[in-house]
């Protein structure tokens, strides 16, 4: 019998041990450091007792230990076996992005034979989440009191245009003008996207609500504004403070030249009237939910509140732009941000769209789907 250490593999040290972390259905399991030194004698098909033979400054007692613990956890698979077989095609799929996304997606994933113990601690979690509740509790608001800050319109936004109308119109621009957004229409389309639409009683404390949803209502996104062209503003970084709807300046000073660099060198990022960063505090999640795939969570919730900023600044007569490519630690840093409790996750943009759009892509006609494999 042959035996492989798995592709869908990754080790690391954890509260001071070692953690063979076979995450494509195996289990993170604790053992001696050894363990790396005996899968490394399994990076190909091997019998044991050869691998054996290479790891002679071990004892065959302890290599015979670690191949079965290993086994066990999922480390090490045997040949032809559904367990190789599905190893195998996970590394062919996800090979672009390995480690780092599958480790992500599958080390997240619930388990069903988990799923029992899970949710026991998602229902230990609500009952904990009560008023008499012990621990700290999470700030509702991210505020910077000393900033110097602009206190906003409070103009209602006109959205009258019909859903339909701002979902089939709503297009990614990558031209625009250049032209500044009145200060009024910025700050409608802040309130409607991000601002509360009204508070709830968790249990332990009170919780707003926005157009979007979010799980858990633990909102744990805040919003920076990236000013360029917006009439009544100095251009430079601004967060959005929602308590009090006014913008409080963090990082001063912005051109478009540096934007577009933020944004991994895109041109249009530079040329909107402004970006939006939407950066993701960590223990508004976490104080609530353990489980790790709250992560993802936080994501999906970046993702809804860009939707509805698009469909809001589509409604405003403005065109929008969002993109996942930015430089993280840079980003960060450029807003005051730590990027370890407070990261960015998701940049937005806006401004008035151009009468030309040379990056919109054409209509695909008939030359487009010869080209094209449907099924």
């Amino acid at each position: 019998m042959r035996l492989r250490r798995a592709h869908s593999l990754t080790c690391y040290w954890h509260e001071d041990e070692f953690v063979v972390h076979p995450y494509l259905g195996g289990t993170p399991t604790a053992l001696h450091p050894v363990a790396a030194e005996v899968l490394s004698a399994f990076d190909s098909w091997v019998e044991a007792a050869k691998a054996t033979e290479e790891l002679d400054h071990l004892t065959p007692d302890t290599v015979a230990e670690a191949v079965e613990a290993l086994r066990e956890a999922g480390a090490l698979l045997v040949e032809d076996s559904d367990e190789a077989e599905r190893d195998e095609l996970a590394a062919r799929t996800w090979e672009t992005w390995a480690p780092e996304a599958p480790f992500f997606h599958y080390g997240t994933q619930i388990d069903a034979e988990r799923l029992p113990a899970d949710r026991e601690q998602a229902r230990e979690q609500a009952r904990n989440d009560t008023a008499d509740a012990a621990g700290p509790q999470h700030r509702v608001f991210t505020e910077y009191p000393e900033a110097e800050r602009v206190l906003l319109p409070r103009v209602p936004a006109e959205l009258d245009v019909p859903l339909g109308r701002a979902l089939y119109a709503r297009r990614t621009v990558r031209d625009f003008t250049g032209d500044p957004v009145p200060l009024a229409t910025l700050a409608a389309l802040l309130v409607t996207t991000f601002g509360p639409t009204d508070f709830i009683d968790s249990g332990r404390s009170a919780l707003f609500r926005r157009t979007s949803p979010a799980g858990g209502s633990r909102q744990e996104l805040d919003a920076y504004v990236g000013v360029l062209a917006v009439e009544g503003l100095s251009p430079g970084f601004y967060h959005y403070n929602l308590r009090e709807h006014s913008l409080e300046l963090v990082s001063p000073g912005l051109t478009r030249d540096e934007m577009t660099h933020l944004g991994t060198d895109q041109p249009w990022v530079g040329s909107v009237a402004f970006t939006v960063v939407l950066a993701s505090v960590i223990d508004r999640m976490s104080s609530k939910y353990e489980l790790p795939r709250s992560y993802r969570v936080s994501l999906l919730n970046a993702g809804h509140l860009g939707q509805t900023f698009a469909l809001t600044a589509t409604a405003l007569g403005l065109g929008p732009l969002q993109t996942g490519a930015f430089y993280d630690e840079a980003l960060a840093r450029r807003i005051g941000l730590d990027n370890i409790g407070s990261i960015p996750v998701y940049l937005l943009g806006a401004g008035y769209a151009a009468d030309e759009q040379p990056y919109a892509a054409p209509l695909a006609g008939l030359e487009a789907f010869r080209r094209t494999r449907l099924t």
